[in-house]
């Protein structure tokens, strides 16, 4: 199992619509995460930045999340999401979500 955190930025005047959306995320879009091996997925809200927190339970990340995003149904989720949503200077090229680095944890 491979534990990963990400941060991104939220638009101010999008908190309310963030919030709408993932109160009701789409059924197909959460069948595709757990297809995606994608387990005790949460994302914090703090101010107008978003933590999001997932344990990866299967053999190729890349692959998975390679599936995830040519999934029509989720690409059709993050239009409504991703104009939401403002990526932090530091991320890695090619990034929406910067990957975080794990300094603890503890069962």
């Amino acid at each position: 199992m491979r534990r990963v955190g990400q941060i991104i930025g939220l638009k101010p005047d999008a908190i309310e619509t963030y919030e709408r959306l993932h109160a009701a995320v789409w059924p197909e879009v959460l069948a595709t995460i757990h297809a995606c091996n994608i387990r005790n997925y949460t994302i914090f809200r703090h101010g107008t930045l978003l933590f999001a927190y997932f344990e990866y339970v299967g053999d190729d990340y890349e692959a998975d999340m390679a599936k995830m995003a040519a999934d029509p149904k989720t690409q059709e989720w993050w239009k409504l999401t991703d104009p939401l949503q403002e990526p932090v200077e530091s991320r890695a090229p090619g990034e929406w979500w910067a990957l975080m680095r794990e300094v603890f944890h503890t069962d």
